[in-house]
């Protein structure tokens, strides 16, 4: 009976009509926006992966509560990853503080009672410096502390210099009355003073995000950047003095103190102010803090008990809120990611210092983590800094709060100041972007090039790391597909059909296939994937009733050409709908991408099963954000007999990364673009290098504005040269042509029927 119907189904005969429903699929009953969707489906989904990561975590960690030494040798692979996700990659120089003067300005800014405070610098690493104050007292210090603000504050404020904080909450200035010595960083602020005033385009880009857009992408982080800024003041501490060293902040410093305490075991107590909580809803606050993998291992409470079993202070205070990023001026373009600030509120701060104790359950001596209260105080309080001093110089006072030093001379240029750290953070990653080539080549170094087949072996655990490190891998068990179907539109040459699969729960598949009509009983036709671009749907590229320059209509055109065409719809629409995606799921260690894998593996099974589908003949050929799916998931899915990529192979790292073009992803509004670490492990060849042996070809216009012809040449010979090496160069190829952003069609149809072995229109 089947075979019956899928043959009066493929005779489409006049007396029968066209078949409503795929045979061997129910009815698609329901209507809408599937696009929209999609996304919300894989919104829900995300929403109850990040209330589940919580009790996910225990099974990476092992923690040994035997003793102090046992639970540190026990919990240091979660620090090493801990200090990996957050940008610690490289090495810093060797510790140097610099007194900062000019002939016209002394180092000394001010003298208090027992102290002097000294404008300085110090080595971080290669280019880049801290700057800041050093507090230092006329004895020998009874601490070390590096203090820190929240990133609107300056030094000068915890240091009373200036009039912005009360005296009470001059913390800097209080603990050098106390006898300690004191350094103040300065932290690069959240204001687009000068990325609004950039020559290559004006934008309303936080300082933060500008450094963190390109760090990340580099395997840094900009919260590895001020990480590796105290902790270079810990390293001259340590060289230069002999007493213990301790951490404080507020804000933005208090999550920086948490996380330099959790990597550096040579801070022996940490105060955090104004930040501690359950970070679940981390994607809602400014991009700058968002960690890959981050919720996957560590919520605040496992962070802290990286600290454990030295003295970590908790302070609910008021911080410094934050509604988004700076309004964009006349002339200055709204590229900027949303991302909000709230005080934490202080039953989340206990009840997730209360998990932290959990953790640490049965060490002995108990961690010691204090929680303060100071909401309706300040950052600073008077009862977090003599727990502090008390951590650190048992037998140290905190000093009642008195005068401010007086002033002796003009105070550092605030802009200057953040102009230099700025200028330095984003060259920091220009310089690792020009090294990024031999970072690469030292990570493939284990790929043997001596035959295809060798090849194929040895890159076995490159797509492994692909997969799991860089677009992260959702769990293999999926739902039965259980596919609906409904005829969209019977045209001469073929039929449309919509097709939905589930795959996990909320999470579905859907897009358009078309069948030629000319099919007959029995026959196996080659199947093109035809991907759609950013903000795009299926019906761009595979309904004859919507017509838009840059596709072409091209899955229609190769359907009359005899082709089985599917035009899936992915996730990369709506805006800030499916930029949210990307936002929760990094720190699950997933991307969008992970759910495009599993939709697309998903759509190459059923298509497999279908008998008028050849399994071993189905290509990709993908357009813009399609050909970004073009270089990502074929490396993935070897169900994939071939790839094209249009309108986006490129010199990808240059494309997140460099400041120098306008075209880059650092100066538009996709802030989900950069991808943790891909720089030094991943370019556009090297995903390709993952798809050989089978054929990949590259489309590309000579106006196309994602990127200029010298980059994508430049990259694509490096897929090129592998392809010759190994004796396959006539699997690749790339074609020119005088045109836009856009579907040309000419040679890269000829490349699908060449390589889908199908003949062409007159064969």
């Amino acid at each position: 009976m089947r075979s019956i119907v899928v043959a009066v189904w493929l005779l489409g005969a006049a007396e029968v009509g066209a078949v409503q429903v795929l045979p061997g699929t129910a009815p698609l009953e329901e209507s809408g926006d599937f696009a929209a969707a999609m996304v919300a489906g894989i919104d829900r989904w995300l929403d109850r992966a990040l209330e589940a990561s919580v009790d996910a975590r225990p099974a990476l960690w092992q923690r040994d509560v035997a003793s102090h030494e046992a639970y540190a040798a026990s919990i240091a692979p979660n620090r090493d990853r801990f200090a990996r996700i957050i940008g610690l990659k490289d090495p810093r120089v060797a510790p140097a503080m610099e007194f900062v003067a000019s002939p016209d300005r002394p180092s000394l800014l001010a003298r208090g009672g027992a102290y002097e405070v000294h404008a300085v610098r110090w080595a971080v690493l290669e280019g880049v410096y801290g700057e800041g104050l050093l507090l230092r007292p006329d004895g020998a210090p009874r601490a070390l502390v590096v203090a820190l603000g929240d990133c609107a504050w300056t030094p000068e404020m915890l240091a009373g210099l200036t009039g912005d904080l009360s005296p009470e909450a001059q913390y800097a200035r209080r603990l050098a009355e106390s006898g300690c010595m004191v350094v103040a960083p300065a932290l690069l602020d959240r204001q687009c003073t000068w990325t609004g005033a950039s020559p290559v385009r004006k934008t309303n880009l936080p300082h933060r995000e500008f450094v963190y857009r390109a760090a990340y992408e580099m395997g840094r982080h900009m919260i590895g950047y001020d990480v590796h800024t105290i902790l270079a003041v810990v390293d001259w501490f340590r060289v230069s003095h002999k007493a213990p060293v301790g951490v404080l902040g507020a804000g933005e410093g208090g999550l920086l103190a948490l996380y330099a305490a959790a990597v550096d075991p040579r801070i022996g107590a940490a105060a955090a102010s104004g930040y501690f909580g359950p970070r679940e809803r981390v994607w809602e606050e400014p991009i700058y803090r968002n960690v890959w993998a981050l919720l996957h291992e560590f919520g605040d409470a496992e962070i802290a008990t990286l600290i454990a079993p030295r003295t970590l202070i908790v302070e609910a205070a008021p911080c410094v809120e934050v509604e988004g990023p700076p309004p964009p001026l006349p002339g200055m373009r709204n590229d900027a990611a949303p991302g909000r600030i709230r005080t934490p509120d202080p039953d989340g701060v206990e009840r997730e210092i209360a998990r932290a104790r959990a953790l640490l359950a049965g060490l002995a001596p108990p961690a010691d983590i204090a929680f303060v209260n100071a909401m309706t105080g300040h950052a600073g309080s008077e009862e977090t800094l003599r727990r502090l001093l008390a951590a650190l110089a048992p037998d140290a006072v905190l000093a009642p709060g008195g005068e401010p030093p007086a002033v002796s001379g003009e105070l550092p240029d605030r802009d200057a100041r953040m102009k230099r750290v700025f200028d330095a953070l984003v060259e920091h990653t220009q310089r690792v972007m020009r090294a990024a080539p031999f970072a690469r080549e030292r990570f493939w170094a284990k790929a043997d090039l001596a035959s295809p087949e060798a090849w194929q072996q040895s890159t076995a655990w490159y797509r492994d790391y692909f997969r799991d490190e860089v677009i992260g891998a959702l769990p293999p068990e999926m739902l039965p597909a259980n596919p609906r179907t409904r005829l969209m539109f019977d045209e001469p040459q073929y039929r449309g059909y919509e097709v939905k699969l589930d795959v996990y729960p909320d999470v579905f598949a859907y897009g358009l296939l078309l069948v030629p009509k000319d099919l007959r009983s029995g026959e196996r036709r080659p199947v093109v994937v035809c991907q759609h671009g950013l903000e795009g749907t299926p019906h761009k590229c595979a309904d004859p009733t919507v017509q838009e320059a840059a596709y072409n209509q091209y899955g229609c055109r190769l359907a009359e050409r005899g082709f089985v065409v599917y035009a899936p719809q992915n996730p990369y629409i709506g805006g800030d709908a499916f930029r949210v995606l990307q936002r929760k799921a990094n720190p699950l260690k997933l991307s969008l991408f992970s759910f495009i894998v599993r939709q697309h593996e998903r759509s190459l099974e059923w298509l497999a099963a279908q008998p008028f589908v050849d399994p071993g003949r189905i290509g990709f050929y993908g357009i813009s954000y399609g050909g970004k799916t073009g270089m990502r998931v074929p490396a993935l899915l070897p169900q994939y007999s071939l790839s094209i990529c249009s309108a986006d192979y490129n010199e990808w790292i240059w494309k997140n990364v460099s400041i120098a073009y306008p075209f880059t992803y650092l100066y538009t509004g996709e802030y989900e673009m950069p991808e943790f670490d891909l720089g030094d492990t991943f370019n556009y060849a090297e995903m390709s290098w993952l798809i050989f042996p089978r054929p990949l070809m590259v489309e590309r216009g000579h106006g196309d504005g994602v990127s200029i012809d010298e980059w994508v040449a430049f990259e694509y010979a490096r897929t090129q040269r592998l392809y010759d090496a190994l004796g396959h160069g006539d699997r690749t190829e790339i074609e020119y042509f005088n045109g836009p952003h856009a579907i040309h069609g000419v040679g890269t149809f000829a490349f699908l029927h060449d390589k889908l072995h199908w003949p062409a229109p007159g064969e």
